[in-house]
């Protein structure tokens, strides 16, 4: 009876005359810029089919012949609606214009993107034009900075820009720039990303529901893509501020067929104290000291047809602190140079090829090098006799990389992508250079060359007008001195629309992350180390699930709330008192694995545009870890667990001339591990002499003061014949809050007896301890000059 049926609806199937269907594609772009609009939206209000556009503005919907009416949005822009009847497969590049600021442009439903119909969680954009606005520590617009104030995102403390993503650690993220891994995100020990938002086009941090394409890291995805220049006009901005100066310039080198885009940034403390160092020397000693950072972004954009395209990508930028001395005597001469220089090189080619109308390619290959080195090099010359003495400390990872990755898109129903990646790796954890004029020796650990394969698949399909689902897998390995590691990790994530603008979502990933980074926690300097998994270090890994709701309201307002449980397996941590210098010891035998786990619950509420724009995010979150060597074997708290986070932030423009903007943030303290007493014993060497010995307590067993900032901002902006100039003045921490940075421990000595006590009273003394909050940044108020033309 089941075959009797199954054969007769085959057959009636079979007899059903076929729909005939036309496929509409092109790209969609900025109408000033030229730039591509990602993730923008194609709506057909006849049918209620739908698509967005890739990474490339590239999109692609297949609909059934007949009349059409076809929506383009996005965020921030005006839409436009195009009506006309489908009867052959049809291109359309489209402009959209940027309305950001303006209340009456209407928006109708199904026009813009909206969160609750997307199957993605997790998932973070904020737009460029926004980060420019939110007040920034010294007037330095810093992308990473403002996505810390999105839920489930924390800080490494106070003005830094590492981020820590739900439990996970700072190597758990990987951020990408055009396609290609930066593994130094920050300039200045962490105070500055090394991101110019000139030169930036987008940015997506996904923190879960990871979808199949990414892959490498446990804990985030930081996607950021640059500009692509202006292939109409010459275009530049820039901006001078207290502590560094910024150009960007684009435009056409053949107009609509091949522009160029370029940034540079550079601090300038280091020039401007140059005079008061030198003013300081003597005859006899002569000394100059100094920090810097500089960063260089370079992309051209070479149209070869209406279905190829190519593009060539550069960063490079450096962080570099030196010290000068010369000293002269009568008849001796010494001069010492030293430094600490750390910095990222990276380089992108793609080629994007339209096969057919539902078939996009995209091919690329990139370098990407970080490198960290110390050095101090000693001339001295003693009676005519010269001598020299150099060390310097290298590490580093360098990366060649090839990918090639499909979009493919047969029916508005399914959005399919799929393609590989092959990563040559190069580890130097760590070696020291030693020259003289008698012996070069070099010791420490050896390069350590490494492949990374991965293949994916995925398909974003709608099973009803209700269920959407994003199910995927991702295959990757990694060959290690023999050692060859893979894993299979599978994605989905689902949502369900409640009604038309209410849905629910869940999710759930596995990641695999085969590289790790040595952190010590002691030292405030780049000296972390990107070591491979190996024989002994084995890859890590992460499953998270999560489950959420989404609400849009008025298409430009939206609220979610999210929870999600993350386990993570083979994290690392130093034995106790291991160091990254211990370079005659190898580094696989200074670490130890173990366990991580976060959890918790998110709330995000964002109002997307008009005059009068932002967020309000909060966490409630748990992040601990468990190493079986560490705190007796038991569970210990992560350093920045934090269990309450809160961040506001507001931007309200007024009219063309005027803008403000505020942010405030709290967070739980930071957890510290802290002496809980200190006692006498006998030193075994010197029997007769007593030492304070210091017992401590449970490892990150205590917490800091609370922390929290208000900051605002003022633009004063003025049209000019020649384009735009702003003024922007800012303050820092406003009421002058004494954050916490890190608790120092204060001794001092004290003597007991007086003259009429026994000798041996007298010279009895006892040691007191305290504990001193050590804070960094006090109110500090700051302006800024940019400028457009």
């Amino acid at each position: 009876m089941f075959l009797f049926f199954l054969f007769g609806t085959a057959g009636v199937i079979a007899q059903s005359p076929p729909v005939q269907k036309f496929t509409v594609s092109g790209y969609l772009r900025d109408s000033l810029t030229t730039e591509s609009l990602i993730s923008a939206t194609v709506y057909n209000g006849q049918g209620g089919q739908g698509t967005s556009s890739n990474r490339y503005g590239f999109y692609s919907i297949t609909l059934p012949a007949g009349d059409v009416q076809l929506t383009y949005s996005y965020v921030g822009y005006t839409p436009r609606l195009l009506s006309f009847s489908l009867s052959r497969d049809t291109v359309i590049d489209l402009s959209l214009n940027g309305s950001m600021w303006l209340e009456e442009v209407e928006i109708t439903a199904g026009t813009m993107h909206r969160t609750h119909e997307s199957t993605q969680m997790s998932a973070l954009h904020v737009p460029i034009a926004q980060v420019k606005s939110i007040p920034a520590l010294l007037g330095e617009t810093d992308v990473l900075k403002v996505l810390q104030l999105m839920p489930g995102i924390q800080s490494g403390g106070e003005g830094s820009s590492g981020l820590y993503v739900r439990g996970g650690g700072p190597d758990q993220n990987l951020i990408l720039l055009d396609g290609v891994p930066v593994y130094n995100a920050s300039h200045l020990f962490g105070f500055f990303s090394v991101f110019n938002a000139d030169a930036i086009n987008h940015a997506e941090l996904l923190k879960g529901g990871f979808p199949a394409r990414y892959g490498g890291r446990v804990s985030s995805v930081i996607d950021i893509n640059m500009k692509e220049g202006n292939m109409q006009k010459f275009h530049g901005e820039g901006s001078l501020g207290l502590v560094a100066a910024r150009l960007m310039l684009e435009g056409p080198v053949v107009k609509d067929k091949t522009s160029f885009v370029v940034s540079a940034r550079r601090t300038y403390v280091d020039l401007l104290a140059r005079p008061f160092i030198k003013a300081t020397n003597t005859a006899e000693t002569k000394m100059m000291t100094g920090y810097y950072f500089y960063d260089v972004t370079a992309k051209i954009n070479h149209k070869i047809s209406s279905k190829d395209r190519i593009y060539l990508s550069a960063y490079m930028g450096d962080d570099r602190f030196y010290a000068e001395m010369e000293e002269t005597a009568y008849d001796s001469r010494s001069k010492v140079h030293s430094g600490l220089t750390w910095g990222n090189i990276t380089g992108a080619f793609r080629w994007n090829h339209v096969f057919t109308s539902r078939l996009f390619g995209n091919t690329t290959l990139t370098y990407s090098r970080y490198r960290m080195n110390i050095y101090s090099k000693e001339w001295q010359t003693i009676s005519g006799i010269e001598e020299y003495y150099g060390m310097n400390y290298l590490s580093g990872i360098n990366d060649w990389s090839g990918r090639i990755a499909f979009d493919y898109l047969p029916s508005p129903n399914h959005y399919v992508r799929f393609g590989g990646n092959l990563i040559r790796h190069t580890f130097n954890p760590g070696s020291i250079g030693v020259t003289s004029e008698q012996i070069p020796l070099d010791f420490g650990s050896e390069k350590i060359y490494t492949w990374e394969y991965a293949l994916y698949g995925e398909d974003d399909i709608r099973l009803s007008d209700r269920l959407k689902v994003n199910a995927g897998l991702r295959w990757s390995a990694f060959n290690v001195r023999g050692q060859f590691y893979n894993m299979l990790q599978p994605r989905i994530s689902a949502r369900y629309l409640l009604t038309d603008k209410m849905s629910a979502k869940a999710s759930y990933s596995r990641m695999a992350q085969y590289i790790h980074l040595l952190t010590n926690s002691n030292l405030g300097l780049p000296t972390d180390l990107w070591v491979p998994a190996t024989d002994l270090l084995h890859p890590q890994r992460s499953d998270q699930i999560a489950v959420g709701w989404a609400y849009d309201f008025k298409d430009a307002c939206e609220l979610s709330l999210e929870g999600y449980y993350k386990t993570m397996k083979n994290v690392i941590e130093y034995k106790e008192g291991a160091s990254v210098f211990d370079v005659h010891d190898r580094w696989e035998d200074k670490v130890l694995q173990g366990e991580g786990r976060g959890y918790g619950m998110e709330l995000f509420a964002r109002k997307k545009n008009g005059t009068f724009t932002g967020w309000i995010g909060y966490t409630l979150s748990w992040a601990d870890r468990h190493f079986d060597e560490l705190n007796r074997g038991k569970r210990f708290r992560y350093k920045y667990d934090r269990r309450h986070d809160v961040s506001i932030v507001a931007v309200k423009r007024f009219g063309n001339r005027v803008e403000l903007s505020g942010v405030w943030v709290f967070g739980s303290g930071s957890c510290i591990t802290v002496p809980e007493s200190i006692f006498d014993a006998s030193d075994p060497f010197q029997p007769n002499t007593q030492l304070d010995v210091i017992a401590y307590g449970e490892r990150n067993g205590y917490r800091m003061a609370p922390y929290h900032r208000l900051d605002l901002s003022v633009s004063l902006i003025r049209k000019k014949r020649w384009g735009e100039r702003s003024w922007i003045f800012s303050v820092y921490n406003v009421y002058n809050r004494k954050n916490p940075y890190y608790i120092d421990i204060e001794s001092r000595t004290q003597h007991q007896g007086n003259a009429a006590s026994s000798i041996r009273d007298a010279y009895r003394s006892y040691t007191q301890y305290r504990y001193m909050q050590v804070s960094l940044f006090p109110v500090i108020p700051s302006v800024s000059y940019h400028f457009k033309f």
